[in-house]
């Protein structure tokens, strides 16, 4: 689009918002162009998502009062926390909603005091995050859409899915329950056709996906602390365990920083090592976790856990040897 024609249409959008009524002559008049024109930029307005409307009543045109939200008054600190976030989240391209992010964070910041714009950036440039290892997450954003719009409507969504666990692709119908965004990926819980039961599917891992017309019935609302109950991130197995590992001191405190399952509880001994008991559905998920630590924990239970971790190790080291 031409410098000359956004200038107009943005022109345009001011006008229409000002809560008056504008008939087509008027319009043409104040913008000083033809009304075959206000036209096209009025279409141009809706193919941008912009929610104008013609009163009847009153015989214009305007744009909806609750297109755009009401002004806040945003403290300093608030206003960095956001375009710190904003701003941090820019380099994580691929990452499902962040467009729409970054446009909010940069309409706060242009509405901002110059004193506290002038503030904050000169804060922000010696503030830096850096995040964790992600998911791709390309081309997910119509993805994510589609559920949502299944989510909201309860509609049935037919998907073809890269299963790790059967180690092939796999074909079923979705009942769409929710969205999860867990460690670095989006994920989707519903029931599956296929397997006759809630399932976790990774959005990444969906190779298409249909949304039918046929609608689901659900009895009761989907509720994902009750779904995810102990399960040590976000695969529940049906089964529970009560599992006690011993960390060496050399990693002990880094371990008791972090809150990794609601159900954990600590106890330091004499020579600093750590003993860690948590109540946990399903091992798979904990396996890899305490792998992570190498030689520095020691399983002590219960014995499946044990007899696993041992086993993945003896592996481990048959590749090294």
């Amino acid at each position: 689009m031409k410098i000359t024609r956004l200038q107009r249409v943005l022109k345009l959008l001011t006008v229409l918002q000002s809560g008056r009524n504008y008939r087509p002559d008027e319009l043409a008049e104040i913008l000083k162009i033809s009304r075959r024109t206000i036209f096209r930029d009025l279409d141009v307005l809706h193919k941008a998502g912009i929610p104008y409307f013609f009163d009847d009543d009153q015989g214009g045109y305007k744009v909806g009062r609750d297109f755009y939200l009401p002004p806040m008054n945003l403290k300093l600190t608030e206003a960095m926390s956001l375009l710190l976030l904003a701003q941090q989240v820019a380099n994580q391209s691929g990452l499902p909603l962040l467009g729409a992010a970054q446009e909010a964070a940069m309409k706060i910041e242009s509405a901002l005091p110059a004193h506290i714009k002038q503030h904050c950036g000169s804060i922000l440039e010696k503030i830096s995050a850096k995040f964790s290892a992600k998911a791709r997450h390309e081309q997910l954003d119509e993805t994510l859409s589609q559920l949502q719009q299944a989510i909201r409507r309860r509609r049935k969504v037919k998907i073809r899915y890269i299963s790790f666990f059967e180690q092939k692709l796999i074909a079923t119908t979705l009942h769409p329950y929710h969205l999860h965004f867990a460690q670095r990926a989006w994920y989707v819980i519903g029931y599956s056709s296929l397997h006759k039961e809630n399932r976790t599917f990774k959005l990444g891992r969906i190779q298409d996906m249909e949304l039918l017309d046929k609608l689901y019935l659900q009895e009761k609302p989907f509720n994902i602390e009750a779904y995810l109950g102990d399960a040590w991130s976000i695969i529940p197995e049906g089964k529970i365990y009560q599992v006690k590992l011993r960390f060496l001191p050399k990693v002990a405190a880094n371990v008791a920083e972090v809150l990794w399952h609601r159900k954990q509880k600590l106890t330091w001994h004499d020579d600093g090592s750590l003993t860690f008991e948590v109540t946990v559905d399903g091992l798979t998920e904990i396996s890899w976790w305490i792998l992570g630590y190498g030689d520095q924990v020691e399983v002590l239970a219960p014995t499946p856990l044990r007899k696993r971790v041992g086993e993945m190790t003896k592996k481990a080291a048959k590749l090294y040897s």
